[in-house]
């Protein structure tokens, strides 16, 4: 009997555990629900409120002809004339000259008849006209373009008002977020696609400013220029590009979001031109190798591998060896990053720059200047001659400056520092792409004058238990940054 009594008890306190955990699991799922945003029912009350807003783009380019040689001159009455004349015009006809015409996506930012589109949609036009969704049609002037962001604002004049939409803020898109796209794949004209955002920050080599969002919403031929909206029907990017083997949609779309586009299209519209911020500084990523050496917690950042004699980097106290980690109060997160932040960035601004030099935080002051084309970095002084060493811990030999290995690897008069003059197959050096012909500058951001600077620097860096030294080189293709490990030898 006791043990049936037990047994009974023993059940009730499973009964009560069973049901507390139940409605533990019933809580937390409730609370996973009410923050999740659950998938519209239908997308068809946004398409209605956005088509009007979306233009097809049609351009016209006249094509020159082709003018076939000229049959060969012959005597009157020369029984070939017949011959040669026969075969000229049926193997070598003149092409006379054709209009072709091509067919994108754009959509209206202001009643008054501003569009946006993407550069190659228009690149080489003569006519642009845009077709309303009514389909009537307008024709289109040019304001201005942008090559290096694949953008064009287009100008058209209608007896209305036109429906405008407006942008939202593309940087508080999250993967997984609804999208829908608008445009007019393939010349259908009003074609309406929904998908996600499948990942952000994409670089696909399209221009200096890559940070695409990538989206599985249908995106093809002619979609380009065409708006992604999200779901309050806010334009958050510009459809531009798409990865294809087959030349259709494979559910990989690549969007300018409006964080690079706005302000591009903001310039475009106001003066026709497009005027970008210049630093002034060749930069590298920071590895972790190279992170470690420096004494950075993390990796993250641009190293600055050189910087332009009289730019305004230079002139804001920035040296090569310094780590840009924020610029005008924003993240360098990466080094690709960088170029973005400072093009963005107003002409003449003095923004705070945060820099990593020597193991320290610094704030540095610089006015920001305007990127223009041909500029160069400027030369540098030669250094003391000095003998041959072998440096075994990095697997390198090197050489001071002098005429014989100027020669032999064509080295330019104003350099500076020791040369790589052999790379011991297998070793550090050349697991790190170290070449011959290759200049040490620094070696942990202390300039070299002569091949025993390298030897001491070495040691230095082994009474400090560090596992690697940073090396500053300059090759054929510039200025970089190179942690490479001290072998045991």
């Amino acid at each position: 009997m006791t043990a049936i009594v037990s047994s009974n008890r023993l059940s009730g306190i499973f009964r009560r555990r069973f049901v507390a955990m139940t409605l533990v699991s019933i809580v937390g799922l409730w609370s996973l629900e009410s923050n999740a945003k659950t998938a519209p029912e239908s997308f068809a009350q946004l398409a209605a409120t956005l088509l009007p807003s979306v233009v097809n783009i049609s351009t016209t380019q006249n094509v020159e002809g082709r003018q076939g040689p000229a049959m060969p001159q012959l005597p009157p009455g020369s029984p070939f004339e017949d011959f040669f004349k026969e075969f000229f015009d049926r193997n070598q006809p003149n092409t006379p000259s054709r209009r072709a015409t091509s067919l994108g996506s754009g959509f209206i930012i202001s009643e008054d008849g501003f569009v946006v589109t993407n550069n190659h949609v228009i690149a080489e036009a003569d006519e642009i006209s845009v077709i309303l969704h009514d389909d009537t049609r307008l024709k289109a002037k040019l304001i201005g373009r942008d090559p290096k962001t694949d953008l064009a604002v287009l100008k058209v004049k209608s007896e209305k008002k036109l429906p405008a939409v407006s942008f939202g803020n593309s940087r508080k898109a999250r993967v997984g977020d609804w999208v829908v796209a608008i445009g007019n794949p393939f010349g259908l004209g009003g074609t309406v696609t929904a998908g996600i955002i499948s990942a952000r920050g994409r670089d696909i080599n399209a221009g200096p400013y890559d940070d695409f969002i990538q989206t599985d919403a249908s995106i093809n031929r002619g979609n380009s220029g065409g708006p992604m909206f999200n779901l309050k029907g806010q334009v958050i990017g510009i459809n531009t590009a798409i990865f294809s083997p087959s030349g259709g949609s494979v559910g990989i779309g690549f969007a300018i979001p409006t964080s690079t586009a706005e302000p591009v299209i903001d310039q475009l519209r106001k003066s026709g031109t497009v005027k970008r911020g210049w630093l002034g500084v060749h930069i590298q990523a920071v590895t972790g190798e190279i992170a470690e050496t420096l004494g950075l917690d993390q990796v993250g950042g641009a190293l600055v591998a050189s910087v332009i004699d009289q730019s305004p980097a230079a002139k804001g106290g920035i040296k090569y060896g310094d780590v840009i980690l924020k610029f005008d109060g924003k993240d360098v997160g990466e080094m690709r990053s960088l170029p973005r932040i400072v093009a963005e960035t107003e002409v003449g601004k003095p923004v705070a720059v945060e820099v990593w030099r020597e193991g320290n935080d610094k704030i540095l002051t610089v006015a920001v200047g305007e990127l223009k084309d041909g500029q160069k970095i400027a030369s540098k002084k030669s250094n003391t001659p000095s003998k041959e060493l072998v440096i075994n811990e990095l697997g390198v030999t090197i050489s001071s400056i002098h005429e014989k290995v100027r020669e032999r690897f064509k080295l330019k008069p104003d350099v500076n520092g020791v040369v790589v003059t052999k790379v011991t197959e297998g070793g550090q050096a050349a697991e790190k792409n170290i070449r011959p012909g290759d200049l040490i500058i620094e070696v942990s951001q202390e300039k070299i004058l002569i091949p025993a600077d390298v030897r001491e620097k070495i040691k230095a860096a082994k009474k400090a238990d560090r596992k690697s030294v940073l090396l500053h080189l300059q090759s054929q293709s510039g200025m970089r940054f190179v942690a490479v490990r001290i072998d045991e030898n």
